[in-house]
């Protein structure tokens, strides 16, 4: 006696829109990805940069600091401080302003750069899901469960489009829920 197993699916039609659907979505995910891992390094530079601006900053104002010290030493002690002393305290006090400027513009890139950062970010994991409803579609043959991985896959596709465009829309919701 002889049982024929047939894992062939009762409707097609709902196996080629699966496949369809995990294919685009699948690639708008991997290019998503690619676009996201520039973004990160992006934003690590612009956080080096702001670190290195705010380093000099303080270090700027603690040799201006220094020089001011210097000064009152040496005029108490010997009358009149080296023009020198003069010059450099007038050069450090000129150049804080500009390093603290260019550390908060590194800071606002930063903050600009994290909100497209958050788009990849919810929209691969919006992708990722709809790719698993869509294969439980198929194994259900369910095409109600395909529709729910559309929408999914659609709420990603917007998002990674907004990360390309460089739109300024954020999921404050899901970045309040998960973060």
């Amino acid at each position: 006696m002889e049982i024929e197993v047939s894992a062939e699916a009762k409707d097609k039609r709902l196996n080629r829109g699966v496949a369809i659907t995990v294919v685009v979505l699948s690639v708008a995910m991997g290019l998503g990805n690619i676009k996201d891992g520039n973004i990160v390094q992006a934003m690590d530079r612009a956080e080096a940069h702001s670190v290195d601006r705010w380093n000099e900053y303080q270090a700027t104002r603690v040799k201006a600091r220094v020089v001011e010290t210097s000064m009152a030493e040496v005029t108490a002690a010997h009358g009149t401080p080296p023009a020198s002393f003069a010059a450099d305290l007038a050069r450090y006090k000129g150049e804080t302003p500009q390093l603290k400027a260019q550390a908060l513009g590194y800071e606002a890139q930063y903050d600009a750069l994290n909100v497209h950062d958050d788009q990849f970010d919810a929209s691969e994991a919006a992708l990722s899901t709809a790719i698993s409803v869509a294969a439980v579609g198929a194994l259900v043959e369910a095409p109600w469960v395909l529709a729910a991985a559309w929408v999914f896959g659609a709420f990603g596709l917007f998002l990674s489009l907004c990360g390309f465009a460089g739109w300024g829309f954020h999921p404050d919701v899901l970045s309040t829920l998960l973060g």
